[in-house]
């Protein structure tokens, strides 16, 4: 069996794994529910599980045999907050949370189940943890990166386009984090020439009608920001930034994969890895407030060089030489 169709497995049982039936499994079986902010069709998804999966499996929890995953997967504030109740009513030992809108459902809910999660720009910054050394209360994990890390993208769209002086920067404005996003690149903006225009992710109508107004005038690239409403829309905003051919940077790999320009960013599947670890010291007895957030360790740089032939774009040589992956 290849890998890819494995890792689908895992994707397809566990989606479907009732967490109120694991007590029949014996004593032994531990209880983990996870609460992811992408759907379970995601091509993110199989890497994912994949990766947490292993991790659990390198620390000796074994899917099925001492260990059972109960998932659920939301795109939406409000689906994170119906999701969140479910999972807890199903009585999980831990949770993995993921994004901000997930992992503030879950804290809301319960001062006791412990909480690991990934994801989080800036978990101080938005109260979700007292500090990154000592987290205190039932929460630790891993951020994806602070905010000024917004101001890379900046960096990053002039070297590759160093035409361009209007950013339109798709926002989801229902998570604080995004927004946090968008007001470092607003700040820092000034100061490398451009102007921003926010573009937020509500509907499909008001994006494509947003992106028309925006590609009128010239020299116009564009920045994806994190979020679950700009994931959800991920293929309209592909098809958009193509269209009217604007340079763009985003914040997810499958974005690059599936012809957008650049991607900067944590590699997130090394996260869950590492989540893994956290879910199995906090079931042998650590407590999560005592365990520091950690920052991402493996940043990766994929470019689109095919994408970047059709835009007219020359890559210098600095950015392919520091690339992790050139899609040709």
């Amino acid at each position: 069996m290849r890998r890819r169709d494995f890792v689908k497995g895992i994707v397809g049982s566990v989606a479907a794994c009732p967490l109120a039936a694991l007590a029949q499994q014996g004593e032994h079986m531990r209880r983990i529910g996870v609460l992811m902010n992408i759907g379970a069709d995601d091509p993110n998804a199989p890497v994912l599980v994949g990766a947490f999966s292993q991790g659990l499996a390198e620390a000796g929890w074994i899917i099925g045999r001492n260990a059972r995953i109960g998932y659920r997967w939301y795109q939406s504030a409000e689906a994170a907050r119906a999701y969140a109740a479910e999972l807890l009513a199903l009585t999980p030992e831990i949770i993995l949370a993921s994004g901000t809108p997930g992992v503030t459902a879950v804290k809301q809910l319960t001062r006791t189940v412990p909480i690991v999660f990934t994801g989080l720009a800036d978990p101080v910054g938005t109260g979700i943890v007292d500090s990154l050394a000592r987290p205190g209360g039932n929460l630790t994990g891993f951020m994806i990166f602070d905010f000024t890390f917004a101001g890379k993208y900046l960096d990053l769209l002039k070297q590759i386009a160093p035409h361009v002086t209007r950013v339109a920067v798709f926002r989801d404005d229902t998570n604080p984090a995004g927004l946090a996003q968008f007001g470092v690149i607003q700040a820092m903006a000034t100061s490398v020439g451009l102007q921003v225009t926010p573009v937020t992710a509500r509907s499909s109508e008001e994006i494509a009608s947003a992106v028309e107004a925006f590609a009128h005038s010239p020299n116009g690239g564009a920045i994806m920001t994190g979020g679950v409403m700009n994931t959800g829309h991920r293929d309209l905003i592909l098809k958009l930034i193509a269209r009217y051919k604007l340079p763009a940077i985003y914040q997810d790999r499958v974005s690059v994969a599936n012809g957008g320009l650049i991607f900067y960013g944590p590699d997130l599947a090394d996260q869950f890895r590492r989540a893994a670890g956290y879910v199995d010291r906090i079931l042998k007895g650590e407590k999560p407030g005592d365990l520091p957030v950690q920052a991402p360790t493996k940043y990766e740089l994929v470019i689109n060089l095919k994408t970047a032939k059709a835009l007219g774009l020359t890559v210098p040589q600095s950015l392919l030489a520091g690339a992790d992956e050139v899609i040709e």
